[in-house]
């Protein structure tokens, strides 16, 4: 496209404004028929659901209050214990849509000592009505649905689909209504009044609710098992769930949920969910029991007579595009010839010939505009390369200074590990990684006398050049007031002082030090407002170490400081950082933390104060890979051996 010419672009782009007016108003036209046309058709899905649902519920509701009546007669009392055989017979005689009945007694409720007692007939071959007697060790109707729902909850219940082996024999969904017998002046269970519905009179409304075509009805129970579906493999082996699982489908997923559910929509569903392309679903509950009934239309059924229409509207749509891209070329032609002679001009300009002369175009319209601007450009150009040229070599020199001076800062620090050569009583290692070229992080160790290390880690506020230079003066007068004899808080508070004066721009340095007696493992020390550092104890978890509250160096001359002590015992180590390790950031926004940076002191308990300096400072960066430093990161670790033997 960039390198196609104007007569090309103006073409295009007049006939791409043509097709957008074209394609808006046959979308227009497409989708308001389609709206229509989906409109009707939801109509229609509704109304052809509710019949079906309706005529379902009808059934249903019939067959309720068949064990209804009957287990409000057996719970008042009125019969007699030798007609309680005849009554399931009663029930199927004069209620056709039954499949099956029975009166099911708790154990001993009928009769002392009889444990099963459960007359029940069904229609059997050719509808012929059949007595016989439920339960024994093949048939515990205790622990069936139709008799444990309804007793645990005390209220009529319809059960999921099942076969009812040594039953009626047959897929069915039953009716179970609790009755029970007053004793004593309370209400006590005595056992549950069925009624039956076989799933093969509720498949055949189904089978004859659809629309269109290849649509298809199906019913699914409360747990979105297919109880209907035109194809039978599918009936009581397949759920909802089951094809949504299979098809790697949480929208279909989620269409099933709102069905058990008992909610009611329409909805379009993708190519082969339901149905071999895209279709869609219209469907509504059966409240009494607590199913959905769904139909599937094709899409390409519904939208049949639209898309005949809208291809029709193409064809004519693309041929009238061709007839005013002849027309549009032709112009398009005269114009842009004057702006190929000005582009070979300028194709110089470009190759880096900054005194090559454009041609003289004296026409007012814009190319004769376009012609004057590049004129205008080319001067431009040319000292904007001179000011370029100063500017790059005056930006490598800095580059060139930055670098010397972040050499010159990091030889501030002390580079000898061990500091105590021959001396086995204590093992100090440190790492510092600055954000820029330089930053205003510093740590520093130095004996006081031949028994008395100190030690310090500090974070100056900002970053840079400022911070380096706060840097430099702190570190060197903490060497310079650091005598024997002093506490680590009297030299926080000289320190202080010194920064405080003269303190304009208001920098400031978090500050830990300490002071460590390497004959007896004594240390004293003081902090000013920094991190609290890690003790890790030789056989116990890394803990914090508790140290005093004190105020930032270099802000407030009146702030006052404390020092604390503890002793540390042969192979204990202390772990002193700044908040660059706990604040470093991975590429998903999280901190590295100090429970991370706990488990990985605890990790390296065993290593030396090198190999833990080195491995939390690979753990960091390993955490934060592929985010740029936001802070530096600096890391001191003491390891404190004890003295020689």
């Amino acid at each position: 496209m960039k390198n196609r010419g104007i007569a090309f672009k103006l073409v295009l782009f007049t006939l791409s404004g043509t097709m957008a007016v074209f394609v808006s108003a046959f979308a227009y036209v497409y989708f308001s028929s389609k709206s229509s046309m989906m409109h009707f058709v939801e109509m229609n899905g509704r109304n052809a659901t509710h019949a079906a649902a309706y005529q379902i519920e009808s059934v249903l509701r019939g067959v309720e209050k068949v064990p209804l009546n009957y287990a409000a007669l057996l719970t008042s009392g009125y019969y007699k214990a030798s007609d309680l055989s005849l009554l399931p017979r009663q029930m199927l005689a004069t209620n056709p849509e039954i499949f099956g009945a029975a009166i099911a007694f708790e154990p001993e409720a009928f009769e002392p000592g009889k444990h099963y007692f459960a007359p029940y007939c069904y229609r059997g071959k050719n509808g012929v009505l059949t007595d016989i007697m439920l339960g024994g060790a093949h048939y515990d109707y205790f622990t069936m649905d139709w008799y444990q729902i309804p007793r645990e909850l005390d209220r009529p219940q319809w059960t999921e689909p099942y076969y009812d082996k040594g039953g009626g024999n047959k897929l069915m969904a039953t009716f179970s209504v609790p009755f029970h017998k007053e004793l004593n002046g309370k209400r006590k269970f005595q056992g549950v009044v069925t009624a039956d519905v076989a799933l093969d009179g509720l498949r055949k409304i189904v089978s004859s609710t659809r629309i269109y075509k290849s649509g298809y009805a199906f019913l699914i129970s409360r747990n979105g098992v297919f109880v209907t579906h035109p194809i039978s493999g599918m009936i009581m082996t397949n759920s909802i769930f089951s094809i949504a699982e299979a098809k790697h489908s949480n929208f279909l997923r989620l269409i099933g949920q709102k069905m058990i559910a008992g909610g009611e929509g329409f909805v379009e569903l993708p190519r082969g969910l339901l149905y071999s392309g895209k279709c869609w679903l219209y469907y509504t509950p059966l409240p009494s029991i607590g199913w959905s009934i769904g139909i599937v239309t094709p899409e390409h059924e519904l939208l049949a007579d639209v898309l005949r229409f809208g291809r029709m509207v193409i064809v004519i749509g693309i041929c009238g595009v061709l007839l005013l891209a002849l027309i549009v070329l032709l112009i398009a032609r005269r114009i842009s010839k004057p702006i190929i002679d000005l582009s070979a001009t300028t194709l110089e300009i470009a190759r880096g010939n900054l005194d090559a002369t454009l041609p003289d175009i004296k026409r007012r319209d814009e190319v004769g505009a376009l012609a004057r601007s590049f004129e205008g450009m080319r001067v431009a150009l040319k000292d904007y390369i001179e000011n370029l040229t100063q500017t790059t070599a005056a930006r490598e020199r800095m580059e060139s200074e930055l670098k010397i001076a972040s050499r010159i800062q990091m030889s501030f620090l002390p580079k000898v590990f061990p500091p105590l050569p021959g001396n086995a009583r204590v093992d100090i290692a440190a790492r510092l990684e600055p954000a820029r070229h330089i930053g205003g992080d510093l740590y520093d160790y130095f004996l006081i006398d031949e028994d008395q290390l100190f030690f310090t880690v500090g974070d100056v506020s900002d970053k840079g050049i400022p911070a380096a230079l706060f840097m430099a003066v702190t570190k060197t007068l903490l060497k310079g007031i650091a005598e024997k004899g002093m506490s680590p808080s009297e030299v926080l508070l000289k320190c202080n002082h010194e920064l405080c004066g003269g303190n304009d721009s208001m920098m400031f340095v978090t500050l830990f030090c300490g002071i460590l007696d390497l004959r007896s493992g004594r240390l004293r020390y003081s902090n000013a407002g920094h991190e609290h550092p890690f003790l890790l104890r030789r056989g116990a978890r890394p803990e914090r170490l508790i140290v005093p509250d004190g105020f930032l160096l270099g802000v407030n001359e009146e702030a006052s400081y404390e020092t604390m002590e503890t002793l540390l015992q042969p192979g204990d180590k202390l772990i002193v950082y700044t908040d660059g390790v706990t604040e470093a950031i991975n590429s998903a926004g999280e901190f590295y933390s100090d429970s991370k940076l706990l488990d990985q002191i605890e990790s390296c308990a065993s290593l030396s104060a090198d190999g833990i300096a080195s491995r939390i400072l690979q753990s960091v960066k390993t955490f934060s890979s592929g985010v740029p430093q936001a802070d530096d990161i600096t890391l001191l670790a003491i390891w404190f051996t004890g003295p020689k033997v």
